[in-house]
């Protein structure tokens, strides 16, 4: 004859007592956040104490003193004699122009690659397959230092050969042909621009959404931009010529140089985030039903039609919130480019830090950058999500 022990009769455990001990919840929670005060007033006050002990008087002065360093290239205008808030003002530029550039171009390559991916042809979706696996299972930093080492071993300028007839590659950078204006001034080019440019969004929107696009507006739009442009170059005696590289001597003259260090960067990070990019793009097409396909050749479109007008405005629903976290990753990412000698903002912090031995305002500086640069496009891109989340809620 078995017996069966029954559990006695338990009192609260140490939780449940603490709780009790400690009061309502209302008190937990401030006494919960008046003790990280406290832990965090006892390591600045001993952090204080340290720099004391060093000499170093902790603060955001230093940032008005003179600099006395060069950075390698630079956005802004900056020599030696600036002060350190100018030099990381150049460095906040660059990190901004690699980051803005790279989401760009990562997206572009992305979509190209995610639309491949779902190809018909065996050989290429088993290219974008494997391209995708090997980047997003390698570290970036390897990745840099392979562009990197890739772009030093070029050959010299004298001998780059020519790429599509205008583009040098070489160790000492990329040279391409740019335009350059001849005394425009910003308030006669800015209207153009801004009218230029709401023209390419118009149509940039037509073609991604599918969303209903005037052309009266848009035709106004644009021979507005052109009228302004003609007028500006001839009324005003303006030029606008086009520089192409070309050897000289011993160096590559004319047209834009991209140093080795930051293509190598931009190359690197674009094509890291477009291995990203291109699974988000496939995942969203997948996620249109079967049938809208079926519906679009049924009404006789042509495979690139259906894509444009009536798979991609779906999927932008699913594709957008992921693409926001991409944008965040390669800007954040854009970090590591102090590892292959890009001046960006980590870079010349890190110069600041080692000459005026305030190592934890560079590190709150950095800190500060990078949180500001991570809310201010994930706010951009959560307005863009908002509308297409309304416009795909409306058509249902």
């Amino acid at each position: 004859m078995t017996s069966t022990l029954q559990p006695g009769p338990q009192g609260p455990g140490f939780p449940s007592r603490l709780r009790t001990w400690l009061g309502p919840l209302p008190l937990q929670q401030v006494l919960l956040f008046a003790g990280v005060l406290a832990i965090f007033a006892l390591f600045g006050s001993n952090t204080a104490d340290s720099m004391h002990r060093m000499g170093l008087t902790p603060g955001f002065d230093f940032l008005f003193h003179q600099a006395n360093f060069e950075i390698g290239e630079s956005v802004l205008p900056y020599s030696a004699g600036d002060t350190y808030a100018r030099a990381l003002a150049a460095g906040l530029a660059n990190t901004i122009k690699v980051a803005a550039v790279g989401c760009v171009l990562a997206t572009v390559l992305g979509v190209a690659l995610g639309i491949a991916r779902l190809s018909g042809n065996l050989l290429l979706a088993t290219f974008v397959h494997g391209y995708v696996e090997l980047l997003r299972n390698t570290p970036l930093l390897l990745q840099l230092f392979l562009w990197s080492a890739i772009i030093h071993a070029l050959p010299p300028p004298r001998g780059a050969s020519a790429f599509l007839g205008s583009i040098y590659l070489s160790n000492r950078g990329v040279y391409v042909p740019s335009v350059s204006l001849q005394g425009l001034s910003w308030a006669i080019w800015l209207p153009a621009i801004l009218l230029t440019g709401y023209a390419s969004l118009s149509l940039a929107r037509r073609l991604l959404t599918g969303t209903t696009f005037y052309m009266p507006k848009a035709t106004m739009t644009v021979l507005g931009s052109l009228t302004v442009c003609t007028l500006a170059l001839t009324s005003f005696g303006l030029a606008a010529t086009i520089d192409l590289p070309a050897k000289g001597g011993f160096n590559i003259k004319g047209g834009l140089s991209l140093t080795p260090e930051f293509f190598a960067l931009l190359i690197g990070l674009v094509v890291n985030a477009s291995a990203s990019i291109s699974e988000i793009v496939r995942s969203g097409i997948q996620s249109v039903k079967s049938g809208q396909w079926e519906a679009a050749r049924a009404l006789g479109l042509s495979p690139a039609q259906i894509l444009r007008l009536v798979v991609l405005p779906q999927a932008l629903r699913v594709i957008t919130p992921l693409m926001i976290s991409s944008f965040l990753d390669l800007t954040k990412n854009s970090s590591l480019a102090v590892a292959i000698g890009y001046p960006d903002i980590v870079s010349v912090a890190n110069t600041t830090a080692n000459t005026t031995g305030q190592a934890l305002e560079a590190i709150c500086i950095i800190a500060a950058v990078y949180l500001t640069l991570s809310l201010s496009v994930s706010a951009l891109m959560n307005l863009y999500n908002r509308r297409v989340v309304l416009r795909g809620e409306t058509r249902r």
